[in-house]
């Protein structure tokens, strides 16, 4: 590997089948996808840094993603955007193994922070009288820094079993960015093991998340509808809604493709890269929006930043 790393380049292909009449319309997309998310994320970031008020655990959890996601999409988008506006989709062996533990911490560390949001909502209905004690700032910013540890070493760990693999050309991803499996998939040696064991450690990293986050909420509706008011119910109920909406768009798109890729003989690339971009970005443009604008507390302190701004 040694002998090879610095001569090879990886070439991110996109979506194969795209017509190149097409390449602007979608390289904009893609632009208009990127500078929603960093407004939106930057937003949210900066107003619960700087108001006090919100310095409290969800928004603690909240700010924890949207610094997942500014990462995840500035480290991911520039280039694929730069394929599409200019024709550069080529990635150094170097670009592509520092890409490739970021993408698999960050959607590690997303899988793991949604977690803890239905984790907060868990203890703030089912055990209200004693939220306050035990979901406090401290508790909040622990469980935070254990994601970043933990998802940090799995993403590490996942990319190291493609960087054995000699890769000798032409190196085309069928990915919009470097992920390991779809690297695996170049070498020139037969790297079934590796893919199989990163379809492995992909259901693992999210699918016992999901677990979670299905016990959860099902534990809290049956405890509102024994214990609240109708008035109470709905109002609960419709919270939850926008939050099953991101937990529906990051998990079940990921559980189609490896579905998709695992058992269907003769995948088609094009399909396989749309359901990635569903889960890899969407939720990024709507989970600010969705926990946080729609909050009527950062709603009540975007206006009264705005009345400022505006005396």
């Amino acid at each position: 590997m040694a002998n090879v790393s610095d001569q090879v380049l990886f070439v991110l292909v996109g979506f194969p089948s795209l017509q190149e009449r097409f390449y602007a319309l979608v390289g904009t997309i893609f632009f208009l996808a990127y500078v929603m998310s960093l407004c939106a994320n930057s937003t949210v970031v900066l107003l619960i840094i700087l108001r006090e008020h919100l310095h409290q655990p969800m928004y603690l959890i909240i700010l924890n993603l949207a610094i997942s996601d500014i990462i995840y999409d500035t480290a991911t988008l520039p280039k694929i955007i730069s394929k599409y506006w200019s024709g550069d989709g080529i990635i150094s062996f170097v670009g592509c193994f520092i890409q490739m533990p970021i993408v698999h911490t960050l959607n590690c560390l997303d899988s793991f922070t949604i977690m803890l949001m239905a984790l907060d909502r868990y203890v703030a209905i089912c055990m209200s009288l004693r939220y306050h004690s035990i979901m406090t700032n401290q508790v909040a910013v622990i469980l935070c820094s254990i994601g970043w540890l933990v998802c940090g070493f799995v993403g590490l760990y996942v990319a190291s079993w493609a960087l054995p693999l000699p890769y000798c050309g032409p190196n085309k991803v069928r990915n919009i960015y470097c992920s390991l499996s779809k690297v695996a998939f170049t070498a020139c040696v037969d790297s079934t093991i590796v893919r199989t064991n990163s379809f492995y450690a992909g259901v693992v990293m999210h699918m016992t998340p999901l677990s979670f986050i299905v016990l959860s909420y099902i534990v809290i509706i049956a405890t509102v509808c024994l214990t609240m008011s109708s008035g109470n119910w709905l109002k609960m109920f419709n919270t939850c809604v926008t939050h099953w909406f991101i937990i529906t768009v990051f998990f079940i798109p990921r559980i189609v493709e490896y579905g998709y890729n695992q058992y269907q003989l003769v995948p088609n690339a094009d399909v396989n890269v749309l359901i990635i971009c569903l889960y890899s970005y969407v939720p990024h443009v709507f989970n600010p929006i969705i926990f946080c604008l729609r909050n009527n507390e950062i709603k009540k302190t975007l206006g009264q930043i705005f009345k400022q701004m505006t005396i």
